[in-house]
């Protein structure tokens, strides 16, 4: 049996985090969709997603199997009702299609339209399912500690070096290869995982839930506290609170970011502060631009920043600032609610020519040895072809 996590044409509400990465990739808590269904289901997912993104995430070769919605959050009550579905059966709720046992391939962004041959049924529980890229920090709390358990089950930590002081270490668990010396780390409120040979300097406040995944960095003197997660091969200092840190990204220095989403090798630059927050204490809202409209997002929001975004020395970013893909944010007093993909200079109106937004991205990942793949590239200049 394939197990395929599929997205819809409603993957744009997501924007700018689905821009390059399918919805299963996102990741809230310790893990993405995709890994999460992978240490339930014992199986590796495949994903069917838009065509630009198939040279990097290729369709499945038997396009029959159970299809399962990549924005489900599994919770064991639907997990265990998707893992007894037969072929030719599958989940709805609220006239969406949830899960379907497929046994021939489904179109993209099908619909119950679309499953003629197969039995659908309402689910009677409730559902999560990922809609809006706040929620990524707004369930970080819940899925941290939910994927804490999943992943620590019947495990052993690595030990606590005594140089640390700790509160609650019975939740406190650290892989192999992790290196935490003279830091202080108060596991009471929530779990904290360290991940494999990542590094908490000395001097580093941490308060669950925290997740710092593998070969990542807390440097000296940091302030992080629940729930946040820093995702692999970051960099991150001065305070953060509730905030997810895609992979590869960089807040080295001090400055304030919370309640706020960043994207993949993004650099946030020494000194820069993001509000959360309105002087009012009223709703943020958050401009979606596939949708050209404002979503709303709660009374605490900060930045939503698109991957491959980097931001000056001393920013000020307003509440609820969207930054688009390989966007240069430069700020004079507040920063603008939105900028676009491939903006150099909002207030000249300068492009990010792609060319050099390519040469660029290539030399900040040979910092952190990796490469800019022929596909990641791909992926680029579609958006960059295809931005209004």
């Amino acid at each position: 049996m394939e197990v395929i996590l599929f997205d819809t044409t409603d993957r744009k509400t997501l924007y700018p985090f689905t821009a390059i990465r399918p919805v299963a990739d996102l990741r809230t808590g310790i893990l993405s969709n995709r890994e999460r269904w992978e240490l339930l289901l014992k199986m590796k997912p495949h994903v069917f997603t838009e065509s630009y993104l198939h040279n990097k995430h290729p369709l499945p070769v038997n396009g029959s199997g159970l299809y399962i919605d990549a924005r489900l959050i599994p919770s064991p009550e639907i997990a265990g009702a998707i893992q007894q579905i037969s072929p030719g059966n599958g989940l709805t709720k609220n006239g969406e299609v949830i899960a379907a046992y497929a046994t021939e391939t489904l179109p993209y962004n099908f619909t119950s339209g679309d499953c003629k041959d197969i039995s659908l049924i309402e689910w009677p529980g409730e559902v999560q399912l990922l809609r809006y890229p706040f929620q990524l920090v707004q369930w970080n709390d819940a899925m941290l500690r939910s994927d804490f358990e999943l992943i620590t089950a019947n495990r052993i930590s690595q030990p606590i070096s005594a140089s640390n002081y700790t509160v609650a270490p019975e939740h406190i668990f650290i892989e192999e290869g992790a290196v935490v010396e003279n830091c202080s780390i108060n596991a009471s409120a929530g779990p904290v995982y360290i991940g494999k040979n990542s590094l908490l300097m000395e001097g580093a406040f941490i308060r669950g839930p925290f997740a710092i995944l593998e070969a990542a960095v807390v440097k000296m003197g940091a302030k992080i506290y629940g729930a946040t997660t820093v995702g692999r091969q970051c960099t991150v200092g001065g305070e953060i609170k509730n905030t997810q840190f895609f992979d590869y990204s960089n807040k080295a220095h001090d400055g304030y970011v919370g309640d706020a989403v960043i994207g993949e090798w993004c650099n946030i630059g020494a000194g820069t502060s993001c509000s959360n927050i309105k002087n009012t204490a009223g709703e943020i809202k958050i401009w979606n631009q596939p949708l050209h409209q404002w979503i709303a997002a709660g009374t605490k929001c900060g930045m939503m920043l698109g991957d491959y975004t980097k931001v000056s020395i001393n920013s000020s970013l307003t509440t609820g600032m969207v930054s688009g893909i390989c966007s240069n944010v430069l700020t004079e007093g507040l920063s603008a609610k939105y900028i676009a993909d491939f903006t150099w200079n909002i207030h000249t109106g300068e492009k990010y020519i792609f060319e050099k937004a390519v040469r660029d991205t290539e030399n900040w990942m040979q910092l952190k040895q990796q490469t800019f793949t022929t596909a990641d590239k791909a992926i680029l200049q579609h958006i960059y072809n295809n931005k209004p």
